[in-house]
């Protein structure tokens, strides 16, 4: 028998084992997501897929005549606005400094800017809320921000920094050499490189700001989120009005990725001028 032959068996072998581990893997994310579709249309009052009590449309209008929930809504997109207006600044004066810094300092500055990031988010809440509480100042929404700001920077910060790595610095030497002023060299040069990073980055800090719970908990005091409104309610028994929460955003992220994907393929198809 030749090594080829012996070699053929063991590929598809291979080849199987990957597709079923990705089989699963694709069921494994999706099923929870499936029941919790299934649960918003149910008439059973619990979230059930196995007590099927008929096919209904009642919860979503249950969801937009819940005033908490509507309100827990608007202050997490207000939150969220909040974290992306001072992450990305804090994320990329981080950026340009450690790209910038050539010492052993650099490496000390940056494992202190990343360390947000490991630190659980309740240690992030509670220092938040008894650092500030010294200075009076109480939780809330503007608290919330702050916390949150403080560890979701770091994400922008290396998101930044990743770029920057392939910035070409001859361009920013050549304008100087020109005459051009730093502040104009950033404005017209390194902020227009930096600019599809910085709409990712924004991206991302609203998703990370939008689904905190641990952070946000401990820092908002007597207001609440959708997240942490969600939360609490975990205490007093569900019902499907938070399986159709689930099922709006999932339905929202479909029809934006879509939308991302199509505008994508028609830029790719676009003539270059």
């Amino acid at each position: 028998m030749s090594r080829d032959q012996i070699l053929l068996p063991a590929g598809r072998a291979s080849g199987l084992v990957l597709n079923l581990y990705i089989g699963l893997f694709f069921v494994y994310l999706f099923t929870p997501l499936a029941v919790m579709t299934v649960a918003a249309f149910n008439a059973y009052p619990y979230p059930s897929v196995t007590q099927w009590k008929g096919f209904t449309l009642q919860w979503f209008p249950a969801l937009f005549n819940d005033a908490r929930l509507m309100q827990g809504l608007v202050n997490s997109l207000v939150v969220a606005v909040g974290v992306i207006a001072i992450s990305l600044p804090c994320g990329l004066a981080g950026a340009l400094i450690l790209h910038r810094l050539q010492s052993r300092a650099a490496g000390v500055l940056y494992t202190l800017m990343v360390s947000p990031i490991l630190i659980p988010g309740i240690i992030v809440g509670l220092a938040t809320l008894i650092f500030w509480r010294d200075f009076g100042v109480s939780g809330g929404l503007h608290l919330a921000v702050l916390a949150q700001s403080s560890f979701i920077a770091s994400y922008a910060m290396l998101m930044f920094l990743a770029r920057l790595e392939r910035l070409d610095l001859t361009l920013e030497e050549a304008a100087l050499d020109l005459g051009a002023s730093k502040a104009l060299v950033l404005r017209r040069i390194t902020l227009p490189f930096l600019k599809p990073t910085a709409l990712t980055a924004a991206a991302i800090a609203f998703l990370q700001s939008f689904e905190n719970y641990n952070t946000t908990v401990f820092s908002i005091g007597g207001s609440w989120t959708l997240v942490t409104e969600v939360g609490s309610r975990l205490r007093f028994g569900l019902t499907p009005v938070v399986n159709v929460v689930g099922v709006v955003f999932v339905g929202l992220t479909l029809v934006f990725a879509t939308l991302y994907v199509v505008l994508r393929a028609r830029e790719a198809h676009l003539p270059r001028v």
